[in-house]
């Protein structure tokens, strides 16, 4: 069964960058959208920013400018630069990839924390 690891997450201040990342393991062939979603405490999880198999990329307004989107088809796997960070970008972040056998699959989560 497929599963999605991620990587990256932390803290840092307020216009700090981090690089957050999500491999899918064992590698899959099959996939289509790779993506991210965030949650903030007390919050409902908010789509964030994906990329098609076409590399056409979708950003959410919040974070448009300040993140890119990349991933890498050999290993499966899904790339966000988030630079210019801000406080309210504090969250959660979930990767998710479509699978065409298994449907959507979702990573567990890395902590995203920036400081004011």
């Amino acid at each position: 069964q497929v599963q999605l690891v991620e990587s990256g997450g932390g803290l840092v201040q307020a216009g700090g960058s981090l690089r957050i990342s999500c491999a899918a393991s064992p590698t899959y062939s099959s996939i289509s959208t790779m993506g991210w979603y965030r949650q903030a405490p007390g919050k409902q999880r908010e789509w964030v920013v994906f990329i098609t198999k076409e590399d056409s990329t979708h950003y959410a307004d919040s974070v448009k400018g300040r993140f890119t989107i990349s991933r890498d088809n050999g290993k499966n796997t899904v790339y966000v630069q988030m630079n210019s960070l801000k406080p309210e970008d504090t969250g959660v972040y979930y990767c998710f990839m479509d699978t065409y056998a298994n449907g959507r699959r979702w990573g567990q989560g890395t902590q995203v924390t920036v400081s004011s």
